[in-house]
Formats: structure tokens, sequence, C-alpha cells
């Protein structure tokens, strides 16, 4: 895992809830749509919320993500 790939990452995640009817999904979701590993999910995540550029959220004990 380096910078270059958290980066690359972060941007799948991104296309993913920008192309998402709600803007927003839950962790399995990501998952499917990404085919991302949850470690690297957690990762982008990291990296989005530095950016300001998502939300993550707790529903029905699912982690959403949601553009901001």
């Amino acid at each position: 895992m380096n910078i270059e790939s958290i980066g690359t990452w972060a941007g799948e995640v991104y296309k993913a809830l920008e192309s998402s009817d709600t803007r927003m999904l839950g962790l399995k979701g990501l998952k499917k749509a990404t085919k991302l590993k949850k470690d690297e999910l957690m990762a982008a995540f990291g990296w989005l919320g530095r950016e300001g550029k998502i939300v993550l959220t707790m529903n029905d004990e699912e982690l959403v993500a949601s553009l901001v």
C-alpha cells in the first residue's frame, strides 16, 4: 500500500458514489461497485474524508458513505 494506490482507490470510491442515484452507498455496495477490499476502502475513506468530500454515517448497522 502506498500513497499513489490510496489516491487511486479514493478516485474509484468517489466515481462509484458520484454515479449512484442517491450519491450514497453502503460498504457492501461500494465493495461490489469498486471491487476493493475493506482495508482499501477504509484507506480511500480516509483520503476522501481528509479532503472533505465524503461523510460516513451508520445506517441500520451498516457504514454508509455519501458525497458532500
